[in-house]
């Protein structure tokens, strides 16, 4: 299908910043939502099938109308992953799910799988999420714990990761044991900063509000009036998955999350996730959420890099179920 349109007002400054620098913004498009785009002047013509074609009509039109300045590849790029500027058409959440009470006050789901996971964390007491890199599947969780925070339905927020080596060991960094396992714990961190800003998270700290710890440390502790969220789970034992969900108190929740194509475990070792997936999937009041490459809402490259992995069926750290 040929979509055509003519972009107005006319302004010669728009359409360059609309077309970027050798027009590497149309072929940001092109590559993205595999199309053509030809132009001329304020005449532009895309061709592709038609969904593919009326998005990026979308996203041109939506470049267009901020395009009195320069336009950063960055942009571009948030666009096609639908979390560019907000109202504008191309950009709008596909996805439905709850509003969040978060310092980010465009936060929303962007695919149905995100909407999904949402009202699968509102509903159920203990929520894995299960998918590639770049499909929200943390930010998501930690943005649900703060909203949680935020309207007091829990007391305080426990992060935790296992601190399992990608190919690394913890022994040969530099620095007291927090020191060590600080790596390991920073995307989360980031997560929080984003979400509650730098100086509050600091306060929920003092307050013990908020704790980030490796899983080791969650042995022996009952989590009453919080919010858990277990990141980067392939990499625990199936002994220390059931460590961690027999934590669990009252008024609390859980969210699991982890990507079964990359498990740092041993060859040998079976993943607590892909173990738990396979145990608790008919269990009463755990939801199971699973993302996809369509969910990707990193650079478009991600998602073409995990759908040629899967293609090429290169996933040796993936235990069959």
């Amino acid at each position: 299908m040929i979509l055509r349109h003519i972009f107005t007002p006319q302004s010669n400054t728009r359409l360059a910043h609309l077309c970027g620098a050798v027009d590497e913004h149309l072929r940001s498009i092109e590559q993205a939502l595999e199309v053509k785009i030809a132009h001329r002047h304020e005449q532009f013509k895309v061709d592709g099938p038609k969904a593919r074609a009326t998005q990026a009509m979308e996203v041109l039109q939506a470049l267009y109308e901020i395009a009195a300045q320069p336009i950063a590849p960055h942009t571009v790029q948030l666009m096609l992953a639908g979390d560019g500027p907000r109202g504008s058409a191309a950009t709008k959440p596909t996805g439905d799910g709850p509003s969040l009470s978060t310092r980010r006050a465009d936060l929303r789901p962007r695919t149905p799988n995100q909407g999904a996971y949402l009202d699968h964390i509102a509903a159920h007491d203990i929520t894995f999420g299960i998918g590639p890199a770049g499909t929200g599947k943390t930010y998501l969780a930690v943005a649900c714990a703060v909203d949680a925070l935020e309207r007091g339905t829990v007391q305080r927020i426990v992060l935790t990761r296992p601190a399992v080596e990608a190919g690394e060991r913890l022994g040969y960094l530099p620095g007291d044991m927090n020191q060590k396992i600080d790596p390991y714990l920073r995307p989360l961190y980031d997560a929080l900063y984003e979400l509650m800003g730098f100086d509050k998270v600091l306060k929920a700290f003092e307050r013990q509000q908020l704790e980030i710890a490796p899983l080791g440390f969650m042995r022996g502790r009952t989590l009453s009036h919080a919010f858990v969220i277990l990141d980067e789970a392939q990499n625990t034992t199936p002994e220390q998955m059931k460590m961690f969900l027999t934590r669990i108190g009252f008024a609390s929740k859980a969210v699991v999350t982890g990507d079964v194509s990359q498990i740092d475990l041993p060859k040998e070792q079976l993943s607590g996730l892909v173990d738990a997936e396979r145990v608790l999937r008919r269990t009463s009041g755990i939801a199971i959420s699973r993302f996809t490459s369509q969910d990707v809402v990193r650079h478009p490259l991600v998602a073409r890099i995990v759908d040629a992995y899967e293609a090429y069926g290169v996933q040796p750290a993936v235990r069959p179920l």
